[in-house]
């Protein structure tokens, strides 16, 4: 599928990976977060593989922002064809720390509110039957300990991005969502415990791209990870609780920055 790609969160991560497995000759990809340098960078190898990267600097919870930089896009390059919300935060909290509620909103407004700003912005420039796709997590099957702001900012998602599958189902319109588990980003080399089924984050994006281009609206990935969350999902609340409350949380945050995936 040829046309415009827009990815929020693009300047690292699973967002940078999305943008160069997108990244094709006759191909616009707007290229969006909130780090300059870090968005200059991923336009030089999008540029590399011979597509256009545009670029602006954005907090995704500023919709009015969003707005502008939407019909500004469109009006210069025409309808988008892939819509790629993907920015996102993560710090562990925990409500018994009062320092955390400010960590909790940011990550909340991030993780969910941004989706939605995103994709109401850019919605009314998407071309026939294009992809609208969120960024979502395995996290956000049960709550996890000491992940309470992200699990239910993923949670959040996840349902959103179906009530907006539901809406846009007449405009043939695909809207995906995509859990992944753990993928090698920044955001998860801050995690201090075990990542079973660790994936290369350029192997992830490649997958990424074949489910929204084959329109699927749901992915968890790897196959392992979508084996144990439709296990973790059904568990009963007598066997979820004892195993998880000994499992070490996210790491709280110990600077001004949070870990962007």
């Amino acid at each position: 599928m040829m046309g415009a790609v827009v990815i929020t969160g693009a300047g690292s991560g699973i967002g940078r990976a999305l943008a160069l497995a997108y990244a094709e000759p006759g191909r616009v990809v707007l290229l969006l977060g909130r780090r300059r340098t870090a968005l200059q960078e991923t336009a030089v190898q999008v540029c590399a593989r011979g597509a256009r990267a545009e670029l602006q600097t954005v907090d995704v919870c500023d919709g009015a922002a969003l707005d502008r930089i939407a019909a500004d896009f469109a009006r210069d390059f025409g309808p988008v064809a892939v819509l790629i919300a993907n920015a996102g935060i993560s710090h562990g909290t925990l409500t018994a720390e009062p320092a955390d509620r400010t960590v909790f909103a940011e990550i909340v407004a991030t993780n969910l509110i941004g989706v939605e700003t995103t994709c109401g912005a850019f919605l009314p420039y998407l071309a026939p039957q294009a992809r609208i796709v969120g960024i979502a997590s395995v996290a956000g099957f049960r709550g996890l300990p000491g992940a309470a702001a992200y699990s239910a900012s993923k949670a959040g998602a996840i349902a959103y991005l179906e009530s907006l599958r539901l809406e846009l189902r007449d405009r043939g319109i695909r809207v995906c969502s995509i859990a992944p588990g753990y993928v090698a980003t920044p955001m998860t080399a801050e995690n201090h415990y075990p990542m079973p089924w660790l994936m290369p984050v350029d192997q992830a994006a490649a997958k990424m791209r074949r489910a929204i281009d084959r329109g699927r609206p749901w992915c968890v990935l790897p196959w392992q990870m979508a084996v144990l969350g439709t296990l973790l999902r059904h568990l009963p609340i007598a066997i979820y609780d004892p195993i998880f409350a000994r499992v070490a949380g996210k790491q709280r945050r110990t600077g001004d920055d949070a870990a962007e995936s």
